[in-house]
């Protein structure tokens, strides 16, 4: 089972709203106030065994549910830090599989400064939720018990059954549609509601197709607004 901004406020602005086909933790951008419309988007869509090593010194192996791979290049102390995330929140999220009685295997990886643990195989769509809720708060729980066990706070990211591949394909439509807008004549842009995750994935959209995006408002209806400059 593998944003700090400050900005100015403007006038509320009446915005066109964009229909995209698809709907709805680390940003950038300014704060301001924002007008209601929105690009819409409909609802989200709803490995083996490790040897047992040997000789002086060996570590045990990990349980049969864990596979991936060992953290990214970067400083020993870092690496090392996610790779004990990974461990802490694999063994978290294995535990609560055989209490719910469910099969799937855990993915360890790293991907860039944060671990990823990632549920996968078996029947795990119920662990999606609507929306991705179900994943977030076992997110969080995760997080919860990782910071518990390791003293320091966790930015750990959790995916069950492929769902932030799918999110990240839906967001990048989504945020390519508002930059569309923009370039036809519209002064901005706004998306939808987005966790932090998502918006930094709009940002990074929106950056790649040369223009700007800033976020705006609070959570839970914190979200993207894209505009010229």
């Amino acid at each position: 089972m593998h944003v700090t901004e400050s900005g100015t406020e403007t006038e509320a602005i009446e915005d066109p709203v964009v229909q995209s086909p698809v709907e709805r933790s680390v940003e950038s951008g300014t704060d301001r106030q924002t007008g209601s419309s929105e690009v819409r988007a409909p609802a989200d869509e709803p490995a083996g065994s490790a040897v047992e090593p040997s000789g002086p010194g060996a570590e045990p192996a990990p349980s049969g549910r864990r596979g991936g791979s060992p953290a990214a290049a970067g400083s020993g102390d870092e690496a090392s830090g996610l790779d004990r995330e990974g461990d802490v929140a694999a063994d978290y999220l294995e535990e609560l599989l055989d209490i719910a009685d469910l099969d799937g295997d855990i993915d360890i990886d790293v991907d860039g400064d944060r671990a990823v643990v990632s549920l996968v195989g078996g029947d795990l769509r119920h662990l999606v939720g609507t929306d991705g809720a179900v994943v977030m708060a076992l997110q969080d729980l995760t997080r919860l018990a990782v910071t518990r066990e390791t003293g320091e706070r966790s930015r750990l990211v959790v995916d069950v059954d492929g769902y932030r591949d799918r999110r990240r394909a839906e967001i990048t439509v989504i945020a390519t549609a508002a930059v569309e807008l923009v370039r036809g004549g519209a002064e901005r842009a706004p998306l939808p509601a987005m966790s932090a995750f998502e918006r930094k994935i709009a940002h990074d959209v929106v950056a790649d197709l040369g223009l700007s995006s800033d976020s705006e408002g609070e959570d839970p209806g914190r979200h993207v607004v894209v505009s010229a400059s």
